[in-house]
């Protein structure tokens, strides 16, 4: 078993070789061993993950909240794992998708409602355009006419 863990390559039971750590700004960092930051091999082939922190945004801070991580502002630490962000970042897409799903069902619901109302009054939209469009005529009469004078 292969797995790459920070600047150690793990190949199996206890066994780490060394090799070129990972840029800081690309994956997270890991460490094989108790406290945080340190490397090398120590136990039984244990290794713990140390997740990368971020600092959430004032617009990360409202998703969390929406999606439910936390009850309020205060709770939020100042550095959260980008993992969780991620998760609610997802949740509150799909959420916002729903809701849209709903608002486009209503709508839906109001145009059929106002195509009946318009089917009861005798309306429609070829007679709001002939109508429309022989409004557009008597005005270019009218205009034709004034020009002639």
């Amino acid at each position: 078993m292969l797995t790459a863990v920070g600047s150690l390559l793990r190949l199996g039971r206890g066994r780490f070789v060394r090799c070129p750590p990972f840029p800081p700004w690309g994956l997270p960092c890991y460490s094989s061993g108790g406290a945080p930051g340190e490397s090398g091999p120590q136990g039984e082939g244990k290794v713990h993950r140390v997740p990368a922190q971020h600092r959430p945004s004032q617009f990360d801070k409202k998703i969390l909240l929406w999606t439910g991580r936390f009850k309020s502002l205060e709770e939020i630490p100042t550095r959260v794992p980008p993992e969780m962000i991620d998760a609610a970042r997802n949740k509150a897409r799909v959420k916002a998708c729903y809701i849209m799903i709903g608002l486009t069902m209503i709508a839906c619901f109001a145009v059929i409602a106002s195509a009946k109302r318009a089917v009861e009054r005798h309306e429609s939209l070829t007679s709001w355009n002939l109508a429309k469009k022989a409004k557009w005529r008597e005005e270019a009469a009218l205009a034709a006419q004034a020009k002639a004078k």
